[in-house]
């Protein structure tokens, strides 16, 4: 995999729109529509995505006069990579460490709890 940087929350969200879309790709009009109120200026998403494509998490291709952007990572593989910074950033890489701080913080019901122990044993 290559070595992508962490998104901006403004990157993330042409992301999150462009992993939603079908095909999982489109036209900057077409990111555009799918954005919630407001939205940016064109330009504006036009920027983020040259940025995109620059940071190598999205590919285009010449479609008549138009560029056609492609996710280059699933969503799957930015969450592992970014869950895995904050794992090592926070936590000291202690995975335990990361799931105690989330079961203490988070107000879990006793399904959840149970769900994760289940979660746990099948590993």
């Amino acid at each position: 995999m290559k070595n992508h940087k962490q998104l901006t929350k403004s990157e993330f969200q042409v992301m999150d729109i462009l992993w939603n879309l079908p095909e999982q790709s489109g036209f900057t009009s077409d990111i555009l529509k799918e954005y919630p109120e407001p939205k940016p200026a064109y330009t504006t998403l036009a920027t983020f995505l040259k940025i995109l494509k620059e940071k190598d998490f999205v590919r285009s291709e010449s479609v008549g006069k138009m560029l056609r952007y492609t996710p280059t990572i699933s969503r799957e593989e930015y969450t592992g990579t970014f869950m895995k910074e904050v794992k090592n950033t926070f936590f000291g890489g202690s995975f335990k460490s990361l799931v105690s701080f989330f079961v203490k913080n988070e107000n879990l019901n006793d399904d959840e709890l149970q769900e994760l122990i289940r979660l746990i044993n099948s590993k």
